[in-house]
């Protein structure tokens, strides 16, 4: 189908979709979640294609996982759409309600979006993640997913549209651009006249592209050099915990620990500490002196160069560096940090305040890992992305995100004079 005619048909289903009950909206989301899981073989199928079509083009192990899809992520996916359909439905809410002295209320009520165009990369778990989250709120959805993942997406989008189709709804509720080619895409990001909001979800050059040439509106998500500070008050044991955790649970996610900051007065206690549980991954240090200075033997430490402060690996990598004070650690993240997730682990209420404070992010910790800024994590049951700009939306994109405001005015004859 050409791209005008997927944009025109989703426009048409907008007005449907957009007034469903939440009683109809819940419905087909647990509809879609069953289905699924019906469709277990079948996604799984059709993964392997994208994922041998991966690894025979030498695909980085961290997007390999990202586009992996076993019997476990399948069970989360559906798990999501059933967690959707549980949260309070946002449209419709009034959120205000005033009196003006000529006897006017006005208020202001949520609303759809309408019609959200998403750009996305090597993840077909945001295929079921963006359907739910947009038709909870009414909106209508139109994915252009990466070639990389095309078997994959195909599989999910027919499985959902079977599901709304058995629930009487127009399948048009999520619609599938299946030319991956940049032409289309680039085609997309001008669809104004149909798309009220565009979303990408991916790596630096997809954002920025999108950024710098779409006509419609744009949701800006972020990559993540995300930061862990240790602080000298800092519990060592926890550190450790933590930043293992936050760097190698899983590698090819935006909310990885991908810089780590060490203050001065620790190094030669806490480096070995850390190294040796780093060297459980094989994870590779890019550090400056004083850290390969105090590094142990057998441990893959290389001098750091400037890019290292800013890069965002997506691998069993990480930048290190030393301070010496909660100032010097803010100073520089604020300079290098990408807005996502920042967090410092220490046992100094006062530096803990600072930091939170102070860090330029979406979203900041105090003693806990960065892989927390996950919409499943913060209770939005999905994500549609986690925003690093501070209009309209800035952190994990739940429900509230998807919708806008109109205001709402009743009156008993008033005119004005």
């Amino acid at each position: 189908m050409e791209l005008a005619d997927i944009c025109k048909r989703a426009r048409e289903a907008k007005g449907q979709i957009g007034i469903l009950t939440t009683t109809q909206k819940n419905a087909a989301l647990l509809a879609v979640a069953d289905q699924l899981e019906k469709c277990r073989k079948e996604l799984m199928a059709q993964n392997e294609i994208d994922m041998e079509n991966g690894r025979k083009n030498q695909m980085p192990q961290g997007l390999l996982d990202r586009l992996m899809i076993n019997e476990t992520r399948i069970t989360q996916m559906a798990e999501g759409l059933r967690q959707i359909a549980g949260l309070d439905d946002p449209i419709g809410e009034v959120l205000s309600m005033k009196k003006r002295p000529n006897g006017l209320m006005i208020g202001r009520k949520r609303v759809p979006l309408g019609v959200v165009g998403i750009i996305y990369e090597s993840r077909p778990n945001v295929t079921a993640d963006a359907f739910g989250l947009c038709f909870k709120t009414g909106n209508v959805v139109i994915l252009r997913g990466g070639k990389d993942a095309i078997h994959s997406n195909r599989a999910i989008v027919a499985c959902i549209q079977t599901a709304l189709e058995e629930q009487n709804l127009p399948k048009e509720a999520i619609s599938l651009i299946t030319d991956t080619s940049h032409e289309t895409a680039r085609e997309f990001m001008h669809m104004n006249g149909y798309v009220d909001v565009l979303i990408p979800r991916g790596g630096a050059g997809l954002i920025r592209t999108v950024v710098e040439n779409a006509t419609i509106p744009v949701i800006e998500t972020g990559t993540g050099n995300c930061h862990i500070y240790v602080d000298e008050s800092a519990d060592f044991d926890m550190a450790c915990d933590i930043i293992f955790n936050a760097k190698t649970q899983r590698i090819g996610v935006c909310n990885a620990c991908e810089s780590l900051l060490v203050h001065r007065s620790i190094v030669d206690y806490f480096i070995p500490m850390l190294e040796k549980r780093l060297s459980e991954k094989n994870v590779e240090i890019y550090a400056d002196e004083a850290i390969l200075n105090a590094s142990i033997a057998d441990v893959k430490v290389t001098a750091a160069q400037e890019e290292d402060w800013g890069m965002e690996y997506l691998d069993y990598k990480i930048s290190a560096k030393t301070v010496s004070s909660v100032e010097e650690a803010i100073a520089h993240i604020n300079r290098y940090n990408t807005g996502h997730s920042e967090a410092i682990i220490t046992n100094n209420y006062t530096n803990a305040e600072r930091f939170l404070n102070e860090v330029d992010a979406a979203a900041v910790y105090v003693n806990a890992s960065t892989r927390f800024t996950d919409g499943y994590e913060f209770g939005f049951g999905a994500e549609i992305g986690i925003s690093t700009q501070k209009l309209h939306a800035r952190g994990p994109m739940g429900l509230e995100a998807l919708t806008s405001t109109k205001y709402i005015i009743y009156g008993n004859g008033q005119i004005r004079s």
